[in-house]
């Protein structure tokens, strides 16, 4: 006799729930019989504190399966218009090869990644930003570049702070010219004025006669001309001892000469229009070039050349000191989120068309811009003669022409009343040409004729005759089946999530589900341009305005604004906030900011970057925040407070029961709370920082909701506040891109309206998926995971800390000390052996040297964290066979992993230990094995030999035969 099952728990299988939580009802069950727990609401209880847990469910609808959710955002995307748009400012239409877009944007092994601070298991995508960094020395001239930033604005006001820091003039003036793109001077007014340096505008020939530190020109300039005698600017510049920063177009320079050989310092930019689509702004990978006497001031990463342990040239993230993490408030930037995945598309991008590839498609460009221009020029309409791609139309009805613009689907700048902005791309065509003509009256008959009789208008004593992108990678991988194989190549070199769970605490390195993803390549989310009119963009209106309104509802606070592009922007944005509140309350000598010495490195860089002063409280043994110290410090500086910043759950992976009386402290002395949301992952759906007293946080949505770290970014770090704080949030610039409020009333920190818009819907189709009870679910059993990884390691190794209930949140600490001192064995030596069993290691050293931090996240099923802890244990059964002498001190597999295949197949072995040890230390690895491409690099060697650029291949693979370098010029 068959029993009727309900409609209902039918279709709760379909939800997407049980495909991101990894563990399942039964294994639950399991893991907390092993905790010590009977239900997921009783392990809950005990470990968050009472008086921060939400009493009520979030306000959010149910789960509902793939198929609805996708069905809901394709409606949304469809209310956006997708218009021919030719309106430029630093944005360009281009074509991402579908061999790039499968295999890359759409490929877990490239977007799961992880940053690459274990070199030996990220030896791919480090090659491929080698290349970028490449590219971007060799078209601007300059003799090294990083490994990317985050977009145009924010890099030429990282320019900014590098002059001043290396510059040997004393001037605090930063000389703007006024042809830069308008949002990079917004992004550049917001970053100066904290910090006290003075910008000053003024047409690019006055750059040479004032008195300034640095000055910042555009390449061609925003308008699409070429200005002044730009040797004799950087000329006069250097003889006052100030440095030349130049914003280019890094296409435009497969033409025109590079700003490396008429004098620049510093070059910036934007990589988008090698293949990365518009995206409503972001994520595009920006980038930033300079003399090699600057090297070591740079912001950001850069990757270089060092050699592993057997003597192989290998990748690393070299000068690693320069990251915020590290130099805390000593830092001079706070760059932690990259754009990584968007670099090695624009990598990828120059790889398959190579120089003399990207030269034609630059020469198309500029020959259907001069045709435009000579077609206009007939028809009685004033355009400006030296340019690139984006002719400066003047002399005209401007409103009017937009508006006829738009009636035909075509988006132009509108510059002022008088004049327009039409700027030409890759993706325009011949029937573009003649529409775009068609809007001044006039009319195109014959193309190839027009061709034939127009010059160029490319200032001839700007043009290029130096050679670029020379080496091997750019000029052998056209075809689509060697790029293929390139790329596949290199990310067999990879641990990515798709292979293996990636257990970095503070990091949260969770399912990327395929679901979230897809929407991301629709047409009507990727091709619209950031200064699109309002009406075209409705959809992405409805998405942003829904997806803020969830994160208010999740956090407890008031408002919410999406414009940080990383975690570290975000942070940013609410200490602007913070600082703008108490300058308009009349309090601005309020500029201390207490941080407790456990917080992330990102804390203090960016407290400093808004002019605070750090002062750092204690901890306690326990790993605590030390609240009689907050409380000495606040009544210290009681009249100069501005703010605590502090990360719930802590740190060090507990639930600290002090943080309401720490908020209540912190607002009885005038100051704000700033929590950090990098633990959010523990919180979703059990407690609301807005709630218990916190005013501000940022949100880390490429960590708690899904947008995957992509080899370290795309992020997004969306700052929430209460409603005090709400007039300072980063607010949206004008339809000409112009923002119209004053600095520090929603002063922009990036340089797009939205930031990295396009990735917002991964995060919004997470929520809408999990629903209420899904999220919270999901952050009981992320805590559940951590704390079945402490109990089943702890006979092995012990956690550091823990808090109530001896409960970690959802993350432990390992504690390798006590062995490191026994044994000799550190917890590096761990971290490269788990290598040698297929995992990324946990994080090394942070927050406290010698330990690592676990943290295996919802979607990590019982499996595979009993596979990762079967590794831990057989890792701490070798260390003890050094304890009980088994093994040698020195020549033990530890201390020499990873093992590469070649190292252990090679007819010689050298080791004490067998090679069998060394490499299959568990049977399972006998059935899958992922082998590390090199042997533990020498990261002393790196940082004394700094190397960055594409290595001659013969340095890898012998010698081969004479390469032939192509002319380009």
């Amino acid at each position: 006799m068959t029993q009727n099952t309900s409609l209902r728990s039918l279709e709760h299988h379909d939800a997407f729930i049980e495909r991101h939580i990894g563990p399942n009802d039964a294994e639950i069950a399991q893991m907390l019989r092993v905790v010590g727990h009977d239900s997921l609401e009783s392990f809950t209880d005990a470990i968050v504190p009472g008086s921060i847990r939400s009493a009520e469910a979030l306000a959010l609808p149910e789960a509902i399966s793939e198929v609805e959710a996708l069905a809901k955002i394709r409606g949304i995307a469809k209310r956006n218009q997708v218009f021919r748009s030719f309106i430029g400012q630093g944005y360009a239409g281009t074509h991402t090869p579908n061999v790039i877009l499968r295999n890359i944007l759409e490929n877990p092994a490239w977007y799961t990644a992880y940053t690459p601070y274990q070199a030996e298991i990220s030896q791919g995508r480090m090659e491929a930003l080698i290349n970028f960094q490449t590219m971007c020395a060799d078209l601007t001239g300059m003799e090294i570049a990083n490994a990317s930033l985050l977009d145009e604005g924010t890099a030429a006001a990282e320019a900014m702070t590098l002059a001043k820091r290396s510059a040997r003039s004393k001037s605090n003036v930063f000389f703007v010219s006024n042809a830069v793109h308008p949002q990079t001077v917004e992004v550049l007014r917001t970053r100066a004025e904290p910090i006290g340096i003075e910008l000053v505008f003024g047409d690019e020939s006055e750059a040479a006669t004032t008195e300034s530190f640095g000055v910042l020109l555009q390449y061609p300039d925003t308008y699409g001309r070429f200005g002044a005698d730009y040797q004799a600017i950087s000329d006069a510049v250097h003889a006052r001892q100030g440095l030349v920063c130049v914003a280019v177009d890094l296409l435009a320079l497969t033409l025109i000469a590079a700003p490396g050989e008429w004098g620049a310092d510093i070059v910036v930019g934007n990589t988008q229009r090698f293949g990365v689509p518009y995206g409503f702004g972001g994520p595009h990978a920006a980038f930033m070039a300079c003399r090699d006497a600057y090297k070591r001031s740079m912001p950001g990463r850069l990757i270089g050349v060092s050699v592993d342990v057997e003597g192989n040239n290998a990748y690393r993230l070299t000068l690693q000191t320069r990251e915020q993490h590290i130099r805390r408030e000593k830092a001079t930037s706070n760059i932690c989120t990259a754009q990584v995945l968007l670099a090695v598309m624009a990598s990828m991008y120059a790889v398959y068309h190579g120089p003399e590839g990207l030269v034609r498609i630059a020469r198309r460009t500029h020959r259907l811009a001069a045709i435009l221009a000579g077609v206009l020029r007939k028809a009685g309409v004033t355009v400006g003669d030296q340019f690139f791609d984006t002719l400066h139309v003047t002399g005209i009805d401007a409103g009017a022409l937009h508006h006829r613009a738009q009636q035909a689907h075509i988006n132009l700048r509108v510059i002022d009343n008088g004049s327009l902005g039409i700027a030409l791309d890759e993706t325009t065509t011949r029937e573009d040409i003649a529409a775009l003509a068609g809007l001044f009256g006039a009319e195109i008959t014959d193309i190839d004729a027009l061709d034939t009789a127009t010059a160029d208008a490319l200032p001839q004593g700007l043009l290029r005759t130096s050679r670029f992108l020379t080496h091997p990678v750019f000029n052998t991988h056209h075809s689509e089946h060697e790029l293929l194989r390139y790329m596949r190549s290199l990310a067999d070199k990879d641990l990515a999530m798709d292979r293996t769970m990636i257990p970095l605490g503070s990091c949260t390195m969770k399912l990327n589900a395929t679901a979230e993803m897809l929407p991301i390549t629709w047409p009507e989310f990727a091709n619209i341009h950031p200064l699109a009119p309002a009406a075209q963009t409705q959809g992405y209106k409805e998405l942003i305005d829904g997806l803020e309104a969830m994160l208010v509802e999740v956090t407890g606070y008031d408002n919410v604004s999406l414009q940080p592009n990383s975690g570290a922007q975000g942070e940013y944005a609410g200490l602007l906030a913070i600082r703008a509140y108490h300058r308009a309350r009349g309090e601005a000598q309020r500029d201390i900011c207490l941080i407790p010495e456990s917080a992330h490195g990102t804390n203090p860089a960016s407290a400093q970057l808004c002019g605070m002063k750090v002062v750092v409280t204690k901890c306690d043994k326990d790993g605590n925040v030390d609240v009689e110290d907050i409380r000495a410090q606040a009544e210290k500086y009681s009249d100069r407070l501005a703010a605590i910043m502090m990360t719930y759950p802590s740190t060090h992976g507990v639930f600290e029961e002090d943080v309401v009386e720490i908020c209540e402290i912190v607002h009885k002395h005038g100051g704000q709370v700033y929590t950090d949301g990098a633990n959010m992952n523990a919180l979703v759906g059990l407690a609301k920082p807005g709630k218990w007293g916190s005013d501000v946080s940022h949100l880390n949505l490429h960590k708690t909701f899904c947008i995957p770290h992509g080899g370290g970014g795309p992020g997004v770090g969306p700052c929430a506040v209460k409603s005090h704080l709400a007039p300072y949030l980063p607010r949206a610039l004008g339809g000409d891109g112009v923002r119209t409020q004053g600095v520090g009333e929603g002063a922009a920190v990036s340089a797009a309206t939205f930031g990295s818009a396009s990735i917002l819907p991964i995060s919004w189709m997470y929520i809408t998926l999990m629903g209420r009870e899904g999220l919270r679910k999901a952050s009981q059993v992320a805590m559940l995971n951590a704390n079945y990884v402490a109990r089943r390691l702890a006979p092995h190794y012990p956690t550091l800390y823990t808090g109530r209930n001896n409960l970690v949140a959802h993350e432990c600490i390992l504690d390798l000390r006590p062995l490191e001192k026994a044994t000799g064995v550190s917890a590096e030596d761990v971290a490269k052996r788990l290598i040698d069993f297929g995992f990324h290691a946990p994080t090394l050293s942070f927050p406290v040297a010698g330990t690592l931090m676990v943290e295996p996240t919802e979607s990590e099923s019982m499996h595979e964290l009993d596979r990762f802890c079967d590794a831990m244990i057989q890792i701490r059964e070798e260390i003890r066979a050094i304890e009980d002498g088994k093994l040698d001190r020195g020549d033990n597999p530890l201390k020499h992993a990873p093992h590469t295949a070649a190292q252990v197949s090679a007819t010689e072995w050298t080791h004490a230990y067998p090679r069998e040890l060394a490499a299959f230390p568990l049977p399972v690895l006998r059935q899958q094995k992922y082998w590390p491409p090199v042997a533990r690099v020498d990261n002393v060697y790196g940082d004394k030999n700094v190397f960055c650029s594409c290595v001659p291949i013969n340095e890898f693979a012998g010698e081969i035969e004479a390469f032939s370098e192509p002319m380009v010029s």
